[in-house]
């Protein structure tokens, strides 16, 4: 186990390293800087921001110079926001980001998980018929259609909550309903299909014969088992849902990191993209490794294999 966690670990180092490099490079080959406006500096201007930010530099310098900030943990100045550093933006802009991703997430994964299993056992009825009809609206309604029609429901015609911004618990929960949506729809799928797979297995029914309940034997044997795929869904997910979705926080105006990731794409914000991008990997990286170690603890079976797995 601690060889396969090695090889896990330098998987992720890697994997980190080629992304750093493919976002420097996707970075340069965008056509224009942050300094061209619609309204064009004095050319003395213009080339004195360039030369002041290291723009004018050769690309393999350029790429140097980033490596070495990057080895120190540093995003360097955001090229839009004087006085700014990325570091500081994402450390201000993360907490946020979190606080309504664990909301999400408080949401989606356990009302997955107790609706997958409901509706696999009882199959074939109406309780099953009306989750099913949910996992299908929830996978096929984006969430920035879901949270315009939560924005036009309970906020405009009832009036229960505040359609934007971002302050106390009642801004939280359209957001993370409208993030929580299409994860539980999906925990759910994922949850009837494995569960209704394991309870056609010969070790049910020998379970059955000597006796034991049924909750027993769900919550005992069986979702041990089923759990297993949903653990590697929910490491991308927590990624995602953490750092924020792009466009639900725009839609409420909160001051996530994907609120700024879209603001600086629109400013060309170079530094701050790319700071945001590197960040999102990491934990994104991070989140699978702490996917892989629970499911070597859930599955023994696990610890024969040899072969990192995707992040």
């Amino acid at each position: 186990m601690k060889r396969l966690l090695i090889d896990k670990i330098l998987y992720a180092a890697a994997s980190l390293f080629i992304v750093m490099s493919l976002t420097f490079v996707l970075m340069k080959t965008i056509p224009g800087d942050p300094f061209q406006q619609e309204q064009a500096l004095p050319t003395a201007i213009y080339q004195a921001l360039r030369t002041h930010y290291g723009l004018n530099d050769s690309l393999s310098e350029q790429y140097v110079r980033y490596i070495k900030q990057l080895a120190l943990f540093d995003f360097g100045p955001s090229l839009i926001y004087s006085g700014r550093s990325v570091s500081y933006i994402i450390l201000e802009a993360f907490p946020t980001s979190a606080i309504l991703g664990a909301a999400a997430l408080i949401l989606a994964i356990p009302s997955g998980i107790l609706l997958g299993i409901l509706s696999a056992i009882r199959r074939n009825v109406w309780q099953d018929t009306l989750i099913l009809l949910f996992i299908s609206i929830g996978i096929s309604v984006p969430s920035f259609v879901m949270a315009t029609l939560l924005q036009y429901i309970l906020g405009i015609k009832l009036s229960l909550l505040p359609i934007a911004q971002w302050g106390g618990l009642s801004h939280i929960v359209m957001p993370a309903l409208s993030l929580a949506a299409l994860p539980t729809a999906f925990i759910a799928r994922m949850t009837r299909v494995k569960m209704i797979e394991e309870l056609g297995q010969g070790y049910v029914t020998t379970a059955r014969a000597k006796g034991l309940s049924e909750v027993t034997i769900i919550f005992r044997h069986v979702l041990r088992n089923t759990l297993i795929p949903i653990i590697s869904y929910v490491a991308p997910l927590t990624a995602s849902i953490l750092t924020g979705s792009f466009i639900v926080e725009k839609i409420y105006s909160i001051p996530g990191l994907g609120y700024w990731f879209v603001t600086s794409i629109t400013n060309r914000d170079y530094p701050l993209i790319m700071g945001i991008t590197i960040f999102y990997c990491a934990l994104l990286l991070a989140t699978s490794l702490i996917a892989d170690i629970i499911s070597l603890c859930v599955d023994p079976r696990m610890k024969r294999q040899r072969t990192p797995m995707s992040p």
